[in-house]
């Protein structure tokens, strides 16, 4: 595994106290900013436009993680501007041709990652696997905040850090998205994941965001 990391979800930051959240996240050297982009048709639920994003990325140095849940995202990327240090993550089951988007990613200079449903199997995005520099599992079903974790997927992470260390792909980075509690963060750590989406269930939840913040980090650093 590599190291933990954390990627705080900005669909869920107060948007009255955005620039002073942004800047806390650059003081901890927050390492991404994790943006949900939904269209309402692939997720029941719109979020996160391309002004915004252009706004924030003018805003804050930190690199984006971009969640692109919407259907045929590969016509759709050069609007979100992505680049160096970038991730931008493309779910198996919005597009006829994976490989072609992840290419395309790579060529505007961001990082490639295949995104997966609770429900979608593995082998969906097995032969993907040379053209990725992560995988983000989904932990709910993708729309809203606040949803209980999907149990089995615990093991879909395990299952999926094996089949990447077998393969020869231990470079390729897990992200795990929905219901990150500590509680859970510690169960996903264990099972391989790197990358870890915070929302409501973490950082944004009640209390000192900062003292949550330092709390993960430090916690984590034991497993």
């Amino acid at each position: 595994m590599g190291k933990v990391q954390l990627a705080p979800s900005m669909m869920c930051a107060d948007i009255f106290k955005l620039g002073e959240t942004i800047r806390l996240f650059e003081k901890l050297a927050v390492p991404y900013l994790h943006i949900d982009v939904m269209d309402g048709s692939f997720v029941p639920n719109i979020m996160l436009g391309t002004e915004a994003v252009r706004q924030i990325r003018q805003f804050s140095v930190i690199p984006m993680d971009i969640h692109l849940m919407i259907e045929e995202p590969g016509e759709k990327l050069e609007w979100f501007s992505p680049g160096k240090g970038d991730y931008v993550s493309v779910h198996a089951e919005t597009t006829r041709h994976l490989q072609r988007v992840l290419a395309k990613i790579r060529s505007l200079g961001a990082r490639p990652m295949a995104a997966v449903n609770p429900a979608t199997p593995l082998p969906a995005i097995e032969e993907v696997f040379p053209d990725v520099d992560g995988v983000l599992v989904m932990t709910v079903n993708p729309g809203y905040a606040g949803q209980r974790l999907v149990p089995q997927v615990l093991e879909k992470i395990r299952r999926l850090r094996q089949t990447l260390d077998e393969r020869g792909f231990e470079h390729v980075e897990i992200e795990v998205d929905g219901n990150v509690t500590m509680e859970n963060a510690v169960k996903m750590r264990k099972a391989g994941a790197d990358i870890f989406v915070a929302g409501t269930s973490l950082i944004f939840r009640p209390g000192n965001m900062e003292e949550h913040i330092l709390g993960f980090n430090r916690d984590m650093q034991k497993i």
